[in-house]
């Protein structure tokens, strides 16, 4: 199979869809890799290194894109969509809720698209997600602390504090992935910790890993009023598979906060969790409402982009392989609830239910479609 490797066209998207181990595994099972010129470079990777790991490095973006299989790494733009036809099947986190536009591009133009995000294991986890959402949720306190600086608009303080002043209190929304990294790192430099989540086995289990160096409340509108107002930083880490993030925190109650604190929504690129967020980029990543700052960059991971590219290489490339070797109808066919699950587009139907759901486009189940009694 050819596979191509375009580069990413987000704004300050360093990452690239594999790295050159990931390329070696496709080459030795006789795959054609084709990376578009300088689509590493973000990342540390070399053309030459891609070379030498049995890649073709081709010169312009549409080399790449002419491929069978495209992986990447982010949602593809507008300027992209002039690539997309009935024999490509993508291969990316799409996170495709708030983005109606893109989704009626890949219908219209028949793409078989298969979002990172929704892929699922055996017991319902979310491998192809788990390695940047550890990122992410890491990220997110390193740079809520970054923007509490006085000079970044923040209160100006310090989360671990020194003795004789307290310690910055840190509000996380939800236990998952990005929620217990976020965890790790505010307990790790000194702040007050308090997670809330609605799975009663998930906060036994982390206050557990966390020997009760975190407080976990259930979260519900009262305590998230009550912990939210006090916070310092609030960490938005809501996640709800292919669906939009919901609200948790309104405008209101944002206007309730001390001036100078802050909130990082990583739920922003599922719509956020936060009412006043909206996406930003890592050139301008921050504004102000009500006295607080918001950071609510889409693609956090990308600021650090050689640990993401090869994490994430780490996951996808099993996914890829089996996909080049079997075919992809195959392997999807082998593997409906788990790659199955990844399917949001296929043959211009969507077949994600929740994706669906927040963009208004009809549902298809994708086993209807296989089976050939779909209707268009």
């Amino acid at each position: 199979m050819i596979i191509g490797v375009p580069k990413e066209l987000k704004t300050r998207e360093y990452r690239v869809g594999i790295n050159p181990g990931g390329v070696s595994l496709l080459a030795r099972h006789g795959h054609q890799v084709l990376v578009e010129q300088g689509a590493g470079a973000g990342s540390g990777i070399t053309d030459a290194e891609f070379k030498a790991a049995g890649a073709t490095v081709v010169p312009n973006a549409s080399d790449a894109w002419s491929a069978e299989l495209v992986m990447k790494v982010k949602e593809p733009l507008e300027p992209e969509y002039s690539y997309f036809r009935s024999d490509l099947t993508l291969f990316t986190y799409l996170h495709l809720a708030p983005l109606p536009d893109l989704t009626q591009a890949l219908m219209d133009a028949k793409v078989r698209a298969i979002a990172y995000e929704t892929i699922e294991n055996p017991d319902g986890t979310l491998p192809l997600l788990r390695p940047m959402s550890e990122v992410a949720g890491r990220m997110a306190v390193q740079v809520g602390a970054a923007c509490l600086e006085k000079e970044r608009g923040g209160k100006g303080i310090l989360l671990g504090g020194v003795p004789g002043t307290r310690r910055g209190r840190v509000a996380i929304l939800g236990g998952g992935i990005v929620g217990s990294n976020a965890a790790r790192i505010a307990v790790g430099i000194g702040a007050q910790v308090t997670l809330l989540e609605l799975d009663h086995d998930r906060m036994a289990y982390l206050e557990d890993v966390f020997q009760g160096e975190i407080e976990t409340l259930y979260s519900n509108p009262k305590n998230i009023e009550y912990i939210v107002q006090q916070a310092d930083l609030v960490v938005g880490a809501v996640l709800i598979p292919g669906a939009r993030a919901p609200k948790l925190v309104d405008r209101d109650l944002i206007s309730r906060m001390s001036d100078g604190s802050v909130v990082v929504d990583v739920a922003v690129d599922q719509g956020g969790c936060i009412e006043t967020c909206r996406p930003t980029t890592h050139d301008n990543p921050t504004y102000i409402i009500d006295g607080v700052v918001h950071y609510c960059v889409p693609n956090m991971p990308g600021a650090v982009s050689h640990t993401s590219t090869f994490a994430l290489t780490n996951v996808t490339v099993k996914y890829v392989a089996r996909m080049a070797s079997l075919g992809i109808e195959e392997s999807i066919r082998e593997d409906m609830t788990g790659l199955g699950r990844g399917v949001n587009c296929w043959d211009g139907h969507c077949t994600y239910q929740a994706v669906a759901t927040a963009t208004g486009a009809p549902h298809t189940a994708l086993d209807s479609i296989l089976q050939g009694t779909a209707i268009l």
